[in-house]
């Protein structure tokens, strides 16, 4: 019993040990392949992020609770990556892709103080797709309840790695989690 005990302590250090990208990594989920249409009315697919580190999230412009306040922390979040000159994607997917055109996603952004120079906002999609990708591809829920204009979805921000693998949530609606993000993503560059 205290070689099986001793194997597997063992084992578990050398996973550890062989993690070499420094961060915390809570799961290792890859990310669905996906070609979406952009702000500007442009398709952009998963393979635009080969080789890219890049945060994932999910809003829609219609929210009336915490969308509002995960935009701001995403674009806390831009701003904090170019002052810290990392190179990371931001990506935004719309859960009410019906709704949601690139031109409302757009303006949504905009005018809360985004910019597209790194940031991707996606729709164009059905809700079905959507609904699909987020259980796939984030392990999380996406559902429009009837009689309803508002959508049950994650308020987490994801960490993707290089080779497509979201590994870490951090709170979308929490301002102090943008510095951890920043930090992660140093670790993976």
């Amino acid at each position: 019993m205290r070689k099986l005990a001793l194997l597997i302590m063992t084992l578990a250090l050398f996973l550890v040990a062989c993690s070499n990208s420094g961060i915390e990594e809570h799961f290792s989920i890859e990310v669905q392949d996906f070609a979406y249409t952009d702000q500007d009315g442009n398709t952009f697919k998963k393979s635009d992020l080969d080789g890219e580190v890049w945060i994932a999230s999910m809003i829609f412009t219609n929210c009336t609770t915490v969308c509002p306040p995960m935009t701001a922390n995403k674009v806390r979040l831009q701003q904090a990556l170019k002052d810290a000159e990392v190179d990371v994607e931001l990506v935004s997917f719309s859960v009410d892709p019906t709704v949601d055109t690139p031109e409302l996603l757009t303006e949504y952004i905009t005018e809360r103080g985004g910019t597209f120079d790194n940031w991707h906002a996606l729709t164009g999609y059905s809700d079905k797709e959507i609904k699909d990708f987020a259980a796939k591809s984030f392990k999380t829920l996406v559902e429009k309840p009837d009689g309803t204009d508002q959508v049950i979805h994650t308020t987490s921000f994801y960490l993707v790695n290089k080779d497509g693998y979201a590994i870490k949530g951090y709170n979308g609606t929490k301002a102090e989690e943008m510095k951890e993000i920043v930090e992660d993503v140093k670790k993976l560059n």
